[in-house]
């Protein structure tokens, strides 16, 4: 992977451990160049949320010159499952969802919550996201990646998303 060493890089990545380590070894990026966002996904839900601010904030205080969101293929990768709520709420949320916000990521309470099943998918949507946000710079670079970890081997895999300005 080509990675200029002293550029300032942020890296979106998700909560598993042992994460960083790979991509420091892999990207060869000094440690005091990495910065990192971790969340469950990682799936940016909201163009204007947390994850979203938390990435602009750091574009521009800390003058980051490329965005990296890193997801993992695991089968293990696990969907959080709310069927044992209330149907009718999980009803009166699908409308919702389907109707009146459409700020939210999925067109269920499921969706929205576990994002996509395909990882690739996941990464590519958020790519795009953060590519075509107007707080962020075109000059810019934000890349995907999946990494695969399996049986104490590491391998990573671009993906490729639809960055036109």
């Amino acid at each position: 992977m080509n990675v200029e060493k002293t550029k300032k890089v942020l890296f979106l990545m998700d909560v598993r451990e042992g994460l960083e380590s790979i991509l420091k070894k892999e990207t060869n990026i000094h440690p005091e160049n990495m910065l990192t966002i971790q969340c469950f996904g990682p799936v940016i839900s909201n163009p204007f949320g947390d994850i979203m601010r938390s990435i602009i904030l750091a574009i521009y205080q800390e003058q980051v010159e490329e965005i990296f969101v890193v997801g993992t293929r695991n089968e293990e990768n696990s969907a959080i499952s709310i069927e044992d709520q209330s149907i009718a709420k999980i009803q009166t949320l699908d409308y919702l969802f389907q109707n009146s916000m459409p700020e939210f990521s999925g067109e269920t309470i499921n969706e929205w919550l576990n994002g996509k099943q395909n990882t690739g998918d996941n990464i590519k949507n958020c790519v795009n996201m953060i590519c075509h946000h107007p707080l962020v710079p075109a000059n810019v670079k934000v890349r995907g990646l999946i990494i695969n970890n399996q049986h104490g081997k590491s391998s990573i895999v671009e993906i490729a998303a639809n960055k036109t300005a």
